[in-house]
């Protein structure tokens, strides 16, 4: 399931790239293309900043996996750590660098797609 997510984040940020390039590309008037670049540019803008908030969030969670780490191994001479909690503690860190990876994945398809509309618009 791990490899489907990411071949699903793929997928869909390249259908993403192939409509906007295909939609400049095929826009006759200058003026036309140019307003679908800007629509465009305004919309990558907004989930680029929401994939770079991201990045915080997962900050605070890896802090907060190193805390409880280190809890653990303070708490591991009582009875109190079960199997469950470091497996659930072991889920939690892989679920954040897989959406850290998916986070850098969005991330280089709306640079090139910033990097499309900014060259529809410069160009006649």
């Amino acid at each position: 399931m791990r490899l489907l997510s990411f071949v699903y984040r793929f997928i869909s940020n390249f259908a993403f790239l192939a409509v906007v390039y295909f939609s400049l590309n095929f826009m006759e008037k200058y003026h036309n293309r140019a307003i679908i670049a800007i629509l465009v540019l305004i919309y990558t803008g907004m989930r680029a900043v929401s994939t770079l908030r991201s990045f915080y969030f997962f900050q605070k969670i890896e802090r907060l996996e190193v805390e409880t780490r280190r809890l653990m191994a303070t708490a591991a001479d009582s009875a109190g750590i079960t199997p469950a909690r470091k497996q659930a503690v072991g889920d939690v860190s892989g679920l954040r660098r897989d959406a850290e990876m998916k986070a850098y994945m969005d991330l280089f398809f709306l640079a090139c797609i910033v990097l499309l509309c900014v060259a529809k618009i410069v160009t006649e």
